[in-house]
């Protein structure tokens, strides 16, 4: 495993952190809390330190099976959730008080703290942000209040999902440590312009969706159906399945080959290319995805000299998908 510092929190991450969703157990078809109790511990023992969940996963789930596990564990793992908008989405023209009153923020740090059984959280996140909210004091106040009580460490928001533009406001208010962003070898955008600005404000990124929900795995087949209660029923079928299964196999033409393992080193190592990403998290849901998504160090993995994933990969993707 490999280590990278978040931006201001100075906090060492591992590379590959642990992305929580899919253990809540609502929206991603069944999941068996014993893989995610398996999945968690390999994934520790293989390296990873930076785990990122949510209120909203599994209405306080995966913060529970989460906490379960690491106060079994004697290492040093930090942890990333979030406090979910009254509505979701939030409308562009509302105010942050309206997504996030003070009451709900602190009732959610709150019942965080005790699902996760700990007693400060690492890295509380807004799950939403609007361009609209950026001269907005209202919530940071209230989290600062938080950060006094020791509740909280740091502050970051999770933007959605290719609207990072609406946070470069927000970057220079200096009131978040961290942003979070969905950022692959499909979704690039964020180079462009969210990148240079963190960079410049020392803002650490998260880039979440490395595998493009599964996608740049190379499993998913015209014939490929979620059940019912996975998100990606929706957004993977019919002519959108069909869109992403073109551009994966321009991907397997890129990095020569179709090999599971070796693809998702490939996609992985895209995401944290970019030196303004600190960690990447993909989702992980049994002992094999932490094997594999934690493997990408190992050289044995590697996609050969034709390709120096450190430093050409990024823009070698950009050149042939992007």
């Amino acid at each position: 495993m490999e280590y990278k510092t978040l931006g201001k929190t100075n906090l060492k991450v591992s590379a590959i952190g642990f992305g929580a969703w899919a253990i809540g157990g609502n929206m991603w078809g069944p999941q068996d809390d014993n893989d995610s109790n398996r999945a968690l511990n390999k994934a520790i023992d293989l390296g990873v330190n930076f785990i990122d969940t949510a209120a909203a996963y599994g209405n306080g789930h995966s913060e529970k099976i989460i906490g379960n596990v690491i106060k079994k564990r004697k290492e040093q793992i930090y942890i990333a959730t979030k406090i979910p908008p009254v509505t979701w989405p939030p409308a562009p023209d509302t105010h942050a008080k309206d997504a996030f009153p003070k009451e709900n923020i602190i009732n959610y740090v709150d019942q965080s703290l005790k699902n996760l059984q700990i007693d400060y959280i690492d890295l509380i996140q807004l799950h939403s942000w609007r361009e609209n909210w950026t001269n907005d004091t209202d919530w940071y106040e209230t989290l600062s209040d938080l950060k006094k009580q020791g509740k909280i460490k740091f502050i970051g928001v999770s933007v959605h999902d290719n609207m990072e533009d609406e946070a470069l406001g927000l970057i220079e208010t200096g009131r978040v440590d961290v942003i979070q962003v969905v950022y692959n070898v499909l979704s690039q955008t964020p180079q462009k312009n969210l990148f240079p600005k963190a960079l410049k404000y020392n803002v650490g990124i998260i880039a979440r969706v490395p595998l493009a929900y599964g996608a740049l795995t190379g499993k998913f087949t015209k014939d490929t159906m979620f059940p019912k209660n996975d998100f990606r029923s929706g957004k993977y079928t019919g002519e959108g399945l069909n869109q992403v299964l073109e551009k994966v196999e321009k991907f397997k033409s890129v990095v020569k080959t179709s090999e599971k393992a070796k693809l998702i080193s490939a996609a992985l190592r895209f995401a944290l290319a970019h030196n303004a990403v600190s960690t990447t998290i993909p989702g992980i849901r049994n002992e094999k995805q932490a094997e594999e998504n934690c493997s990408i160090f190992d050289n044995t993995v590697g996609l050969g000299s034709d390709l120096d994933l450190r430093k050409d990969l990024n823009e070698y993707l950009i050149q042939k998908i992007g």
